[in-house]
């Protein structure tokens, strides 16, 4: 008979997939219909993130960059991986891998994988997108098969969606506005809407930073707890990355927040005793928390 220890921490690994992070900031992410450079967004960028469970120290995320060509055109090759970590992966092993090759002058994505392992349960999809004739290509890698999808126009997959509304201006980021769009999750399309509902001041070891509240809504194949089970804060600036998330689930809740940061275009604006300081390029790391 399984531990309850051991049943326990498989089931607050099934509660910290990276698919959870990125639904959340792709929900966050993207608005139907626009196309758009990723300006924004520079190459070797990376983007660290901490997750707990309650009082757990429970798993990682990391979020690359890298600008590359696909198939004779320049695109941003980003890739995300998130593992369960300390006593949770001692008794429930986590490791999911996504890749995405994302158009640079259309912030579409062309190329989608998602390779997961979550204690037995395994999934290896890719995904070819046609944005010509609204179609997707979806590869079963571990059944070997492969069938033709009707898509929409200007879906997005879990990790273009997130860099590709990154790449708006802030002001296009006005609160109040509320955003619908189609995100492609593992093998069926998914409508999302988010509303901006005000600005906030996040804490951290390095000061407070201005962040743009976010609540974002699944409006059909529900996936978090309930309407506004998620909340979101991210950076006030022409960054917009994300700092803090916080996501209610069927028991407890779920954290995550940014732990270490490289080569994020814009400087970050922090303020320390009244004062402020620039973190840009440079390498910086620490927990972000919520101010109460």
């Amino acid at each position: 008979m399984e531990s309850m220890f051991y049943i326990c921490g498989k089931f607050f690994a099934k509660q910290l997939t990276m698919k959870k992070l990125l639904i959340a900031f792709s929900m966050m992410f993207f608005a139907l219909g626009f196309s758009q450079k990723l300006d924004n967004i520079q190459s070797g960028e990376y983007l660290n993130y901490r997750i707990h469970y309650g009082l757990l120290n429970a798993g990682t995320a990391t979020l690359t960059t890298l600008k590359t060509t696909y198939k004779g055109q320049p695109h941003f090759y980003v890739k995300g991986y998130g593992k369960t970590t300390g006593a949770v992966r001692a008794f429930f092993k986590v490791e999911d891998y996504y890749e995405s090759y994302i158009n640079y002058n259309t912030g579409l994505p062309s190329f989608y994988v998602r390779n997961v392992q979550e204690g037995t349960y395994t999934q290896h999809f890719e995904t070819v997108f046609n944005h010509s004739n609204h179609t997707l290509i979806l590869t079963d890698k571990e059944k070997n098969n492969s069938r033709v999808v009707n898509s929409v126009k200007g879906v997005q997959d879990m990790l273009s969606a997130f860099y590709y509304l990154r790449s708006l201006e802030p002001n296009e980021m006005k609160v109040g506005s509320v955003k619908k769009l189609n995100v492609w999750i593992d093998d069926e399309m998914f409508p999302f809407q988010i509303k901006i509902v005000g600005t906030e001041n996040i804490k951290t070891k390095f000061g407070t930073i201005s962040a743009l509240k976010i609540m974002p809504q699944v409006m059909s194949g529900r996936v978090f707890k309930d309407k506004e089970g998620v909340t979101m804060w991210v950076s006030n600036d022409k960054n917009l990355i994300p700092l803090a998330i916080k996501a209610e689930l069927a028991v407890g809740s779920l954290k995550a927040s940014i732990d270490s940061f490289k080569n994020v275009k814009y400087p970050l604006n922090f303020r320390k005793y009244l004062n402020y300081r620039k973190l840009n390029t440079e390498t910086a790391k620490g927990r972000f928390f919520l101010l109460h």
